[in-house]
């Protein structure tokens, strides 16, 4: 008899489990677990030029063969380079933001970047990404947004 009602309770709690939640997975939720590959994002939309500068910024950092995952930011101001290094190269990673971020300063001189290999400026950058699909959110609270996360950036340093 207590056998049964304790295969009960644990199938009861098993079910009951799965059923927490809303079901909806994000980018963001899963930046850690996985690559998520977000697209490059631009904030003031005013020219096709600067979108063709952010996709072509991303595109330049993926290429580093030291990294799996790469985010872009931009705004007026800023250029937000957010990136993920594969595992057996986190023991270089000074050295990778160093050769990053001369490459990025030589190819884009007239850019203000700001390059991190932080998980956390990462997800915030993928959870910006993802408001920005939202047309209630507009654009300040967007650079607003970034800005708080470049903060948040240059605290960390």
């Amino acid at each position: 008899m207590k056998k049964k009602l304790l295969s009960l309770i644990v199938f009861s709690l098993i079910i009951l489990s799965g059923c927490n939640g809303d079901g909806k997975v994000t980018d963001s939720d899963l930046a850690l677990l996985k690559t998520t590959h977000p697209p490059a994002v631009l904030i003031d939309k005013n020219t096709k030029e600067n979108l063709d500068l952010v996709q072509n910024i991303e595109r330049d950092v993926e290429e580093m063969k030291e990294l799996y995952d790469v985010a872009v930011v931009k705004s007026n101001g800023d250029t937000l380079v957010a990136y993920k290094v594969k595992h057996l190269q986190r023991f270089h990673m000074k050295k990778i933001e160093k050769k990053m971020t001369e490459m990025l300063e030589e190819k884009y001189p007239d850019e203000n970047f700001v390059v991190s290999s932080d998980y956390k400026i990462f997800i915030e950058a993928v959870e910006l990404q993802e408001k920005m699909k939202d047309p209630d959110f507009t654009d300040k609270k967007a650079k607003e947004k970034l800005d708080k996360i470049i903060e948040l950036k240059n605290e960390m340093t």
